[in-house]
């Protein structure tokens, strides 16, 4: 008897950890819906891999986001785990952030994660899945130019420990992967010399993380290997939210 391949849906997959995370997924056997906004560059990435069905969606929307529920119900009747990755970056001061951008943050970043994991909650059900909703090192340290991103994690965390507690009846895991600085390209693209050198300062293990690292955790916490673990939250940051203040300066000794 042939046994389908379990459905991993991955949001904001054309590029950096979403892509990252849905390789990951094809090597472990899944079948990978990756979900994106920007069709270009989401087709791009799919016609480089096998077991991957490429669907356009912005998870702010949530006509968008229904229209993605049904399709799936049509095509698997299930999803053994969802990653909620899609998100936009804003980087400016409190006084600098009007309310139209605030409302772009959280409309990505939270709404997205909200509405994507109730519209897909039926199929959740029928597989027992996982969640993972992707926050940030900035949703459990504030920092400065992050007022609308820092808090939009932020809310992503408290969000995945509600759908913890009342997903857990169902036997649906949800956890919350909070990455550090990692090497992407929005990371390569904007961190000076300077910046760089000030996160591996303040970082233990004294380098930025890898795509490929952060999917990792992503995946395990999907696997069966993480049966028991729900409502946590993996700061995947290389030890950057452990050295609290002043540790440059004491190691620089």
């Amino acid at each position: 008897m042939t046994t389908s391949p379990p459905i991993a849906v991955v949001t904001g997959a054309a590029r950096g950890i979403g892509l990252a995370t849905t390789r990951l997924f094809i090597e472990q056997g899944f079948t990978v819906v990756m979900v994106d906004r920007d069709a270009p560059e989401l087709e791009k990435a799919a016609a480089t891999l096998t077991g991957t069905e490429p669907l356009v969606c912005d998870v702010s929307e949530p006509d968008q986001v229904a229209e993605l529920a049904r399709e799936l119900t049509r095509r698997h009747g299930r999803v053994d785990a969802l990653v909620n990755n899609a998100g936009v970056a804003d980087f400016r001061p409190l006084e600098d952030t009007d309310y139209a951008t605030w409302r772009e943050v959280m409309a990505t970043n939270l709404d997205g994660v909200f509405l994507t994991s109730q519209a897909l909650l039926p199929l959740l059900k029928v597989a027992c899945g996982a969640i993972v909703n992707i926050a940030s090192i900035s949703g459990l340290r504030a920092s400065t130019l992050r007022v609308a991103y820092g808090t939009s994690k932020a809310a992503v965390i408290h969000l995945t420990q509600q759908q913890a507690a009342e997903l857990g009846e169902h036997g649906i895991r949800a956890n919350c992967v909070a990455p550090g600085p990692v090497n992407t390209k929005l990371a390569l693209a904007v961190h000076t010399a300077d910046i760089r050198a000030a996160y591996h300062d303040a970082i233990p293990l004294n380098r930025y993380g890898s795509e490929r690292e952060i999917a990792e955790v992503i995946v395990f916490l999907c696997s069966a290997k993480a049966a028991y673990v729900t409502g946590q939250v993996v700061a995947a940051d290389g030890g950057f939210q452990s050295t609290g203040v002043g540790l440059p300066a004491m190691r620089a000794r």
